[in-house]
Parts: C-alpha cells; sequence; structure tokens
C-alpha cells in the first residue's frame, strides 16, 4: 500500500497556477462607470473558488470592482502583504488572523471564507494514517506523531480539541510542521504516525489506501467557519466604500457557490492543477455568507487554549 500511496498523490501535489502580478491604489467606485482597482491574494486552493467564480459572474464589477487575483503559498506572505498596502485583500483561516491581531497587527475579516462541510462523514480536511495503523480513534493520537502544515495553528488547534474532547491527552499529541503536499510521503516512511491534510490530497490519499481517523473540521464543529477575506484596518478606515463594495461582492459569490457545486469544480480547473478526475471527487467546503458566532467563540477559545494566543481575540472587532 505504501508505494501506492506515494505514487496516487505525487501528481496531485502542485497547486500552483500563474499569478497576476502588480499593487493597486484604490479609490472609491467611481460614479461614471470606471471600475476601481483592487488586488486578492489567496492561496491557489479549492477553499477560494468562490472569488474566483465571482470575477468570473462579473460580481465585483457589478460593485465597481476590477479585481486582480495574486496568489500566494499561505498567510505568511498575505498577512504582512495586506498590512503593507501591496494587496488591498487577503484569504486567511482565521486562527491566523487571531494570532496576527494578538501581535498587534490590525486586520479585519470582510466576508467568510469556507465552511466545514455538510457531510461529516467526508470533510474537506482530516488525519489519515496506514491502513494497519493502530490508531482507531482521535484518541488514539496522543503519543503519536502528527504532521499539519503550520505548527500553533488550525490544524493542531482543532485536532488537540477533538482528541480531548475524545478523552485523549491533548498535550501529548506531537505535531510536527510538514507540508500538505510532502505529509503522505512522511506517512509512508514512517516519520509520523499520522498526517493532516486537506483536498485534494486527501481524497488521493483514501483511493490509494489511507484511513481516516477524524475529520478536524466538522469534528471540531458542524457549523465551523474556517477561513475568511480579511482587509487591514487601516483600509477599512481610509476607504470604506471600497471595502463594502467588496463585501457585497464576495456575499454573492459565497452565495452562488454554495449553490453551484458544478461550477465551483468546473472553475477548479482554470486556477489549479487538480485533475479533473480528482476535481469530480474531492469532498468541497461550505461557501456561506453567514458567520456562525457560537463556532467562531469556540475557536477563539481554543486558539487561546492550544494556539498561544494571550487574550481571548475581540471578535467583535475582527470579525464582520
Amino acid at each position: 500500500m505504501k508505494s501506492k500511496l506515494l505514487v496516487a498523490l505525487a501528481a496531485g501535489s502542485a497547486l500552483a497556477l500563474t499569478a497576476c502580478s502588480g499593487g493597486s491604489a484604490p479609490t472609491a467606485p467611481s460614479e461614471d462607470g470606471e471600475l476601481t482597482p483592487v488586488t486578492v491574494a489567496v492561496i491557489p486552493i479549492a477553499d477560494t473558488a468562490a472569488l474566483w467564480l465571482g470575477v468570473d459572474q462579473g460580481f465585483f464589477e457589478d460593485e465597481g470592482l476590477d479585481v486582480t487575483i495574486d496568489t500566494a503559498g499561505g498567510g505568511a506572505a498575505i498577512v504582512p502583504g495586506v498590512v503593507s498596502g501591496d494587496y488591498d485583500f487577503g484569504f486567511s483561516n482565521y486562527i491566523s488572523l487571531y494570532v496576527a491581531n494578538d501581535k498587534g497587527l490590525d486586520l479585519q475579516v470582510v466576508a467568510n471564507g469556507v465552511t466545514a462541510g455538510e457531510d461529516a462523514a467526508k470533510d474537506f480536511g482530516g488525519v489519515v494514517v496506514l491502513d494497519d495503523s493502530d490508531v482507531k480513534t482521535p484518541a488514539d493520537l496522543a503519543g503519536k506523531t502528527v504532521s499539519v502544515n503550520t505548527l500553533a495553528n488550525i490544524g493542531d488547534t482543532t485536532i488537540r480539541s477533538i482528541v480531548a474532547e475524545d478523552g485523549g491527552d491533548a498535550e501529548a499529541v506531537d505535531f510536527v510542521e510538514i507540508g500538505f503536499p510532502d505529509a503522505p510521503a512522511a506517512l509512508e516512511n514512517g516519520q509520523i504516525d499520522a498526517a493532516w491534510i486537506v483536498e485534494p490530497f486527501l481524497t488521493q490519499a483514501v483511493a490509494a489506501g489511507a484511513r481516516v481517523v477524524t475529520y478536524n473540521f466538522s469534528g471540531f464543529d458542524p457549523e465551523l467557519d474556517v477561513s475568511g477575506y480579511f482587509t487591514s484596518g487601516a483600509k477599512a478606515t481610509a476607504e470604506p466604500e471600497v471595502v463594502e463594495a467588496f463585501q457585497r461582492a464576495m456575499n454573492i459569490s459565497l452565495e452562488f457557490a454554495n449553490e453551484n457545486a458544478d461550477e465551483v469544480r468546473a472553475i477548479l480547473a482554470s486556477y489549479t492543477t487538480i485533475t479533473p478526475e480528482v476535481i469530480e471527487k474531492i469532498a468541497l467546503p461550505r461557501f456561506r455568507a453567514a458567520i456562525d458566532a457560537d463556532a467562531a467563540k469556540k475557536l477563539a477559545e481554543a486558539a487561546v487554549k492550544y494556539s498561544g494566543l494571550s487574550k481571548m481575540p475581540n471578535l467583535d472587532e475582527i470579525l464582520p
């Protein structure tokens, strides 16, 4: 099973696209019909499909915005880019934003991004083990080595919470940082006991014989909002019309994506290298405009406990 797992996952390890480039200095949407240029930095994964769909469907143009999508490897590049003004908006998971605010960076969520999938039996992120592993339940992860793409973030925080809820010792889980594309090989080679991976790697790993121990997003909370689109506090104050226009267009895009799964799968082929066969099989997140307040509070509390936040974030100030 090991060689089969490596071969199956190799083909899907790249999620890059040809990035658009250039910053912008937007003004308020023009009354004479001229579009205001804005730049949005995202990761080229299924989670950002609603944005790509919204641009393709003209929802942002309807709000007077000319959107350029730039791509980055993760929040480590996106957050400072938004703070510096290189990007007008960015995409990140919520714990990354809480951590940034905890460090004194003024970031504000403008719109929701993705939410745990509706099907708790097949979510878009999960912890996998080799089929013959003795890890059968989340509690069994105590004392094991588990990979996450970033330490002290949404992966290990939600997993520790699930382990504790299942009766295991959350502090006994040994997390190591390994990128999603490299995690399956590390699992095969015995470097780790379990790997946290997201789509499309999750579907590929299961197809190759790996076994899911827990879907950590829906397992943490079925209504968990995982990530969102954000801007800097300075931009929100200086250019509220632009921010509100982006928010309106993004919410329309989220609703459209949530109601049109076929359109989501179709747009994925335009900005990722996921094969059509895998695109048809992967689990999609929910794309909804509303942020669940209870789940957001629960995640923030878990972040204080497990992600090293110095205090509970002020969700009223950070979230829309």
